[in-house]
């Protein structure tokens, strides 16, 4: 289960990472936005640094890996609203990252807090 939860925080840290790259204007030209990769860029590290703890700390596997996706799942939904209320970027590409991610956040979470204890192994 370890393994798993450590892919997730490995696929959404690189995803938040990406999107910053693509927000910043590196990637695909058009899709610059001056706030989203600032906010891109920190949920990104905050999992990265999860992902981290999980290998060099394992007592506090559980626990990283909850608080960095909660943290992210969190960050998400604001950028959520933003685009609801028309402050954060509003294309179709945009919007289909967000409520993808939000579900494989959701998911990864969910596997962590229903871990066991600190090794990440999932109780029956």
């Amino acid at each position: 289960m370890r393994k798993r939860i450590q892919l997730f925080l490995l696929a959404e840290g690189v995803s938040f990472l990406l999107a910053a790259l693509v927000h910043f204007g590196a990637i695909f030209p058009g899709y610059e936005h001056p706030r989203a990769p600032v906010a891109e860029s920190i949920i990104g590290t905050v999992l990265l640094f999860g992902l981290l703890i999980t290998w060099l700390q394992p007592a506090l596997a559980r626990q990283a890996a909850i608080a960095a996706q909660g943290f992210a799942l969190l960050g998400t939904l604001i950028g959520m609203s933003m685009i609801a209320m028309g402050v954060g970027p509003r294309t179709v590409p945009d919007v289909a990252y967000h409520v993808a991610i939000l579900v494989v956040l959701a998911w990864g979470l969910g596997l962590a807090l229903r871990a066991r204890d600190n090794s990440l192994e999932v109780s029956p």
